[in-house]
């Protein structure tokens, strides 16, 4: 069993089952490069302060470069007696360079470290998802792009509704993910905030400078507030609020690629690639890949309400309760990241039947409500219109044809004002093309909604991502 930092206050050696149960190493472990890092800069500050000599930083520096590469090699030894990945950094640091090692701690706790890793650990993670989901949406803009003169049914209640073009729909989910890509970006601003010089909770009585710390580790503010420092994740949740919105996106995507796939709609055929098939009926094409990013999506859920039920009864400041933060978030980032990445590759090889979608568009009514607009047109108040249109449906229904599909004297007989020009009105591309209110679905809204969708990609990157020296 390994010597604990704090073994002077307690008169027994602590229980191996207590050391098993309140282990983490086997989550946190995968903060170790962020806890180095971290580390090098503690101890460059410590030196500039005149805390320790500059040949006991260089000696300390030194060590954890070897440490790090001993790990990334995958020759370190773990041991549930050392906790955290904090405590067998420092344990092996004593071996390398010797009791030097013992000042590495000076004007830090284990809860501003911690808090520190998982910020450094966190904004790398959201800045990668943000590349991602600026991928995704420009898969979204090419897919509107490919597909402007497809029309298909908009619905509601899943019934068909009224007539949208293909790439309108596309640019729906293009609108959802960028929406996701602010909120993480408003989350990284309130994630990329130093909290290491908050100590335990009250700050520390040594000299330090906070502001060369966070030089250093490219933090452009320092945490206000040595108590709200160590003993709040709200950022996390943050995080993990905006990741379960984006998997909601995601789920309901994939939904639509289950229906759409499916016989009953035949709308798109999936990629081999990315389905499977059925042990006992050979002919099944099963559409695997959507089925699971809408189930994992209740991972990250679980993720969300599991964290914030661990900080919801928490006094000040830190409690031992947040060390059960780090299992949730690292496994939404996981998922939310393999799902983005799927989706990213799946979709631009969709077969999209074009034909089945024009299909489905021109039947089941979807235009009652323009020739309700055109009554109006004509002089008609809406809600008259709308009950003479209903009674054409019903007709129409009794005789087994669309309201395009009756003649001008059967259309007459619910309104006189009905003229001749009033099947150009009903059909799709009328319907479509008509709908130019800012948003609609009329080719000429939806040619420049795309190009703005480009350009806001374009300024997303730059955003997220700036040219060296820009």
């Amino acid at each position: 069993m390994s010597e604990k930092p704090w073994e002077g206050r307690f008169a027994e050696k602590t229980d191996r089952l207590v050391e098993s149960f309140t282990a983490s190493i086997d989550v946190d472990r995968h903060l170790y490069a962020y806890d180095i890092e971290g580390s090098v800069a503690h101890c460059r500050m410590l030196a500039r302060a005149g805390i320790i000599t500059a040949e006991e930083a260089s000696q300390l520096v030194e060590g954890l470069g070897r440490i790090r590469r001993e790990i990334e090699r995958g020759n370190f030894r773990y041991d549930d007696s050392l906790e955290d990945i904090h405590m067998h950094i420092e344990a092996r640091l004593v071996q390398e360079v010797g009791t030097v090692a013992q000042k590495l701690h000076t004007a830090r706790s284990r809860n501003d470290q911690v808090a520190l890793d998982v910020r450094m650990y966190l904004r790398s993670e959201v800045r990668e998802i943000a590349a991602y989901l600026i991928a995704l949406r420009g898969v979204f803009a090419d897919l509107a792009g490919a597909h402007l003169d497809v029309i298909l049914p908009g619905y509601t209640h899943l019934q068909r509704a009224q007539p949208v073009l293909l790439a309108h729909h596309w640019l729906a989910y293009y609108e959802m993910f960028t929406r996701d890509s602010e909120r993480l970006q408003e989350n990284f601003a309130r994630i990329n905030v130093l909290p290491l010089g908050a100590a335990a909770l009250a700050g520390t009585t040594y000299p330090i400078d906070r502001a060369y710390t966070a030089e250093l580790l490219d933090f452009p503010a320092v945490s206000a507030n040595s108590i709200d420092t160590v003993g709040d994740r709200d950022f996390m949740l943050e995080f993990l609020s905006a990741a379960s919105i984006c998997m909601m996106h995601l789920s309901r995507l994939s939904e639509e690629l289950v229906l759409w796939s499916s016989a009953e709609f035949g709308f798109i055929g999936l990629p081999d690639a990315f389905a499977t098939g059925s042990s006992i009926m050979p002919q099944k094409k099963n559409p695997d890949v959507p089925e699971l990013v809408r189930g994992k999506t209740g991972r990250v859920y679980g993720a969300l309400v599991a964290l914030l039920t661990t900080m919801k009864g928490l006094p000040l400041a830190y409690n031992r309760d947040m060390q059960e933060d780090k299992g949730p978030l690292f496994d939404a980032v996981n998922t939310l990241k393999g799902s983005l990445g799927i989706y990213i590759r799946m979709l631009p090889k969709l077969t999209i039947n074009a034909e089945a979608m024009q299909r489905a568009a021109a039947t089941g009514f979807l235009n009652a409500t323009d020739l309700a607009d055109y009554l109006v047109t004509q002089g008609l108040p809406f809600r008259k219109a709308h009950g003479c249109v209903g009674q054409a449906v019903a007709f129409a229904l009794s005789v087994k044809r669309e309201l395009h599909e009756l003649t001008l004297e059967e259309l007459q007989r619910f309104s006189p004002l009905v003229k001749a020009d009033i099947f150009e009105v009903l059909t799709t591309r009328q319907m479509v093309d008509r709908r130019r209110s800012l948003g609609g679905t009329a080719t000429e809204n939806v040619k420049a909604a795309l190009a703005l969708a480009r350009q806001r990609l374009e300024d997303d990157r730059r955003s997220w991502f700036p040219a060296p020296g820009a």
